[in-house]
């Protein structure tokens, strides 16, 4: 049942949306190329089985892992949805 202006499914397409907008900004994040054979950050060697299955890696491991957490620590996002938290 629509309310107000909105359409019916208005909820759900924009629900949609932002989901595509996501996948979207998540795919446009991965590595495109050819895979590197050393790490460009520390020159360890990246093995075969991981520069198979992430088309275009350019870092090992460590440094991977070293590099999300960093992203992740300073993403802005707001996972607890709290106005005390939006204060800060």
């Amino acid at each position: 049942m629509a309310t107000g202006w909105a359409g019916d499914g208005a909820v759900q397409d924009q629900i949609d949306a932002t989901v595509k907008d996501g996948i979207a900004r998540a795919r446009s994040r991965l590595p495109r190329g050819p895979s590197l054979i050393r790490c460009e950050d520390c020159d360890a060697v990246i093995p075969e089985a991981r520069r198979q299955a992430v088309p275009g890696v350019r870092l090992c491991v460590v440094c991977q892992e070293l590099l999300d957490r960093d992203v992740a620590g300073h993403s802005g996002y707001n996972r607890r949805g709290s106005k005390h938290s939006q204060l800060r």
